[in-house]
């Protein structure tokens, strides 16, 4: 069995910013020594935000489906299994199951136009 792990170092290269549309988000699995990661990152403009892919109510993935992690209206992260809503720019979840919680932060940023871990 492949062991998950929830952080990974700093420096890895995820891609140009291009790789994710404006005012979505993508999803990264990236295999590391210790096991396997699974995060996502929105984009908002020229910067991102990243957050560890596992909901603070069940400890599950919050997507059903690739890369669907934002509500219709792009505006919050959504938990498509319990309804859990969170808020982009700092993971906290203001409505659902989990209200007060917060996703576990992804250090990522934008350099020369690349997405990078921080």
């Amino acid at each position: 069995m492949i062991e998950r792990v929830f952080a990974t170092p700093a420096g890895v290269t995820l891609g140009p910013l291009a790789l994710i549309p404006d005012g979505t988000a993508r999803n990264f699995v990236l295999q590391l020594r210790a096991g396997r990661f699974h995060g996502f990152v929105v984009r908002r403009g020229e910067s991102v935000v990243g957050y560890v892919d596992r909901c603070p109510h069940m400890g599950v993935p919050l997507a059903q489906s690739l890369d669907a992690y934002l509500t219709p209206d792009g505006t919050r992260i959504a938990c498509a299994w319990h309804g859990a809503l969170f808020e982009i720019a700092d993971g906290l979840c203001v409505g659902g199951p989990c209200v007060g919680a917060a996703l576990t932060p992804w250090p990522v940023t934008v350099a020369d136009g690349v997405i990078v871990t921080a």
